[in-house]
């Protein structure tokens, strides 16, 4: 296949510049201006567009199942979804069962995701330990493209991980050059606080924020870095939703330590009054965990996205339909936590983000692409444009307009969390692997079509990481 992208603007998260890019096979072979070309399969007219490296979202849980349900968006349209809104890459996570072998619920997120769209990759969820487990990190990491493990601090009596897994699994990631990724909140007071809203009468969404405040977030962030800091390993913290989180990544970071953070779109422009809705299935529509959270948490989250302090942005796309909500009718603790968003991330941080003069167009490239694929160790591959690079590209009308809403979206939920939000600039055309993967209003791809990324370990933070933790390798006094 050999794409030619004519008179477009590239926007890396460094430069901004007028050129042509000439993909072949998958890849990134030229870039300049006005190539002269004949040898081409196919021709996207980028005149007064942008051309950016497509979207990673390093945070989706396609096809989950989850409390007693399973996600309605499976692995074809999740993904789906996300080249309409010009994200060409995910990481999704496999979620073992306590006591399930890690290599067994590896396989088995594999087979599901056969059906994918675009380009996918795992985390891998440490919900238990012992020798196995330690053992099968290895091999993930070795033979199998994961860098990045994923420690839930929540979910008490199903997937949380308690401090003694969290010290071994931190420690055995170290080892292997793979990066610990940590969902912080404290999970026994989520407990706590559940069972005493559930005894004191209020049973409806209006619970789910008050059982999960601020607190119970930057407690569970903080206890994180700070075992991680003290083990001498990089961490990376999942959906930050909390000012106190901001915080406490900051005096980290401050203090010299490896610390990255994610937000996510939702967390960004929607607030905590969605739960006071007199309609049930609209403010259950929006539990998720962390929940949404007062308007001054989002001028936090913003401030830290534009001071560097967060690096990245997702969606934590969990997508549950209306009857699956409802399984928490009489109860909110039972409501399946998710929301979706893979498809809108991108138009609500360009619309919120650019438009309103928070970020500059690199800065959007730098936390929509080129952050995750350097987080997590695929970068030059992805998140960026140059020769060499894989040809996942979007082009990017700036001035075309389009109101978000369920009724357009992929997703195969009732309802959108963005829902009638103005925004001014889609994708026009998103490319994956070298191909038009969907172009103005249409999805050119087929289940089966995406491709596995393997991430290898040791990302380049991981120099300074080592050579820090070998330096302050403590000696015998001699006596």
């Amino acid at each position: 296949m050999k794409l030619l992208i004519q008179g477009g603007t590239v926007v890396t998260h460094e430069q901004t510049f007028v050129a042509d890019v000439y993909c072949v096979d998958g890849k990134i072979v030229e870039v300049g201006p006005d190539l002269k070309i004949s040898d081409v399969d196919d021709v996207v007219d980028a005149n007064g567009k942008l051309v950016m490296p497509g979207g990673i979202d390093p945070h989706t849980h396609m096809q989950l199942p989850f409390m007693g349900t399973v996600a309605a968006d499976d692995f074809a349209s999740g993904t789906g979804a996300a080249l309409a809104g010009g994200t060409t890459t995910i990481i999704d996570f496999v979620i073992p069962n306590p006591q399930q072998p890690l290599l067994e619920a590896y396989h088995q997120w594999r087979d599901w995701a056969q059906k994918a769209q675009c380009n996918y990759s795992f985390h891998v969820a440490i919900t238990w330990w012992d020798d196995s487990v330690h053992a099968d990190m290895k091999t993930l990491v070795e033979q199998h493209g994961v860098n990045s493990f994923k420690h839930f601090m929540a979910y008490k009596n199903a997937i949380m991980a308690t401090d003694d897994i969290l010290v071994a699994s931190f420690s055995r990631c170290l080892e292997l050059g793979a990066i610990p990724t940590v969902h912080a909140e404290n999970g026994e007071l989520v407990f706590h606080l559940q069972q005493q809203l559930m005894e004191k009468g209020i049973t409806g969404p209006e619970a789910h924020p008050l059982s999960r405040p601020p607190k119970v977030e930057g407690e569970a962030a903080s206890r994180a870095i700070n075992i991680a800091g003290t083990l001498g390993a990089p961490i990376y913290l999942v959906h930050v939703s909390v000012e106190d989180s901001v915080e406490a990544i900051k005096y980290a970071k401050n203090k010299g330590q490896i610390v990255f953070g994610e937000c996510l779109a939702g967390h960004l422009v929607v607030d905590d009054s969605v739960y006071q809705s007199q309609d049930w299935n609209l403010a259950a529509a929006h539990v998720m965990s962390p929940p949404f959270r007062p308007k001054k948490h989002q001028e936090a989250l913003w401030n830290a996205l534009q001071s560097g302090v967060l690096q990245t942005t997702a969606t934590d796309h969990c997508a549950f339909c209306t009857a699956q909500k409802a399984m928490g009718k009489e109860d909110f603790t039972k409501i399946p936590n998710g929301t979706a968003g893979v498809e809108e991330r991108m138009m609500v941080l360009w619309e919120k983000g650019v438009n309103q003069g928070r970020l500059t167009a690199n800065e959007f490239v730098a936390i929509t692409s080129a952050n995750s694929a350097k987080i997590f160790n695929l970068f030059p591959q992805k998140g960026t444009i140059a020769v060499g690079s894989d040809a996942d590209i979007v082009v990017w009308d700036p001035s075309k307009t389009k109101t978000l809403s369920s009724e357009t979206q992929y997703s195969k939920i009732e309802h959108n969390i963005f829902e009638g939000m103005a925004v001014s600039g889609v994708p026009d055309t998103t490319i994956c692997a070298g191909k038009i993967a969907w172009q103005q209003g249409e999805l050119k791809t087929a289940p089966g079509d995406g491709q596995y990324v393997n991430r290898p370990p040791y990302a380049s933070y991981y120099q300074s990481q080592l050579k820090r933790n070998q330096l302050a390798e403590p000696q015998a006094v001699e006596r």
